[in-house]
């Protein structure tokens, strides 16, 4: 079983009430947080689908207004006469054969992978490398498009995947700790209102089940799903 810290434990002690509502556990969030460097602050959720089921499934996207917190490096997959583009827009790399030539080799020091559609059958050739670390161009996440500008500055503003994971449970983070509360606030109300906009249509009974908000390394504190997601409509 692991063991945790003093102020791990101390901050635990904070945590009275079974459920929260938004602004007190974004207040608590900052005050229980246990690590020296400027942690992310994070959402975990228990949905009410089954994952295995296509029409049960949840994978969309969403710019939080007020960014990350977070320099995400991209490298944009596209042909010769974008590459100039891309670069402009801030991409890390931009090419295809060059990029491909450095994965094949072991490099994948970057967070996000942009394409135009053309460049997907090139791209083939890497795919396995890039699925086995979530870094594979795809439409579903917002990464394969032909306006590689819109693309990269969108994930450079602050676009987030949503996407659950087997057991129909969704973490993300919605900004750094260090944000004030109304920025961390406009963050978490756009993540959700994503949520429950992406409601499969199948999908019958409670959407949100459960919902805790955690520092890096903090204890989780709960929320009131029904407030939380009554604000955020």
């Amino acid at each position: 079983m692991k063991k945790h810290g003093k102020k791990y434990l101390e901050a635990v002690k904070l945590i009275e009430k079974e459920a929260y509502t938004m602004d007190e556990a974004i207040s608590l969030l900052k005050k229980t947080s246990t690590v020296k460097f400027d942690g992310s602050s994070e959402i975990h959720m228990k949905l009410g689908l089954d994952p295995t089921q296509a029409d049960q499934n949840l994978r969309t996207t969403v710019v939080l207004p007020e960014g990350t917190g977070k320099e995400v490096s991209v490298v944009a997959f596209v042909g010769e006469d974008k590459i100039k583009e891309a670069m402009a827009a801030g991409a890390l790399m931009a090419g295809t054969s060059d990029l491909i030539t450095k994965i094949e080799g072991g490099w994948t020091d970057f967070d996000v992978a942009v394409a135009t559609p053309d460049q997907m059958k090139d791209l083939s050739k890497v795919a396995k490398i890039l699925g086995q670390k979530r870094l594979m161009p795809s439409p579903k996440s917002g990464t394969v498009a032909p306006d590689v500008t819109k693309m990269i500055s969108d994930i450079k503003k602050g676009k987030v995947e949503l996407r659950v994971d087997k057991e129909a449970n969704l973490h993300n983070i919605f900004g750094k700790i260090s944000f004030d509360e109304a920025k961390l606030k406009s963050n978490l109300k756009a993540l959700l209102k994503a949520v429950l906009d992406s409601k499969p249509a199948s999908v019958k009974g409670t959407y949100v089940e459960t919902m805790t908000l955690a520092g890096t390394m903090g204890p989780g504190i709960p929320m009131d799903v029904n407030s939380a997601l009554a604000e955020s409509k």
